[in-house]
């Protein structure tokens, strides 16, 4: 086994796994998909109960795709879409550290995403199996693009939280 190879192998056994399991939380955890609308809902995510099964269905998607390394740089697009939304959602202005509510997590998921679509899904994949390998820095750069722009058109379309007293003073 190559070490690049290797590489690959680990970290989509790592990152596509923790994927599945976090979209499968959204709909099967202790809330269930009724929690997760809540959540997005409390979140400004509209219509909130789409916007649970979307990335519900997004997070388990991508993660199945990156971990059988399939349709390579696609997935880790998905991944930056999610995480690009969470950070504006959920993590905005709560700091660095992910135990305070932070972007660290989603930092850090969001660039272990481009880093795999630079690497490529190496040669023990479903893309490697099919010789359709894509790495450098085309598909880390599409995968960067694609995921910031689909999060974009999300929160332009659907993101809209309650504004807070604080808020609306400054507005007059």
């Amino acid at each position: 086994m190559k070490g690049h190879d290797a590489a690959a192998l680990v970290l989509r056994a790592t990152l596509g796994p923790m994927l599945v399991a976090h979209g499968w939380n959204k709909v099967a955890g202790p809330g269930g998909l009724k929690g997760t609308t809540g959540w997005f809902e409390a979140l400004g995510l509209k219509p909130a109960a789409v916007q649970a099964r979307m990335a519900a269905g997004t997070e388990i998607a991508a993660g199945v795709g990156i971990t059988l390394g399939a349709a390579g740089p696609l997935p880790m697009a998905a991944t930056v879409g999610l995480m690009t939304v969470a950070a504006r959602t959920d993590h905005r202005g709560k700091g660095f550290f992910v135990f305070k509510g932070g972007w660290e997590y989603v930092g850090v998921v969001g660039g272990t995403a481009v880093a795999l679509a630079a690497l490529g899904n190496g040669r023990y994949s479903l893309d490697g199996l099919l010789r359709r390998q894509r790495a450098g820095v085309g598909p880390a750069l599409l995968a960067t693009a694609l995921g910031a722009a689909s999060a974009a058109a999300l929160l332009a379309v659907c993101y809209r939280p309650e504004r807070k007293p604080a808020d609306q003073d400054q507005d007059q």
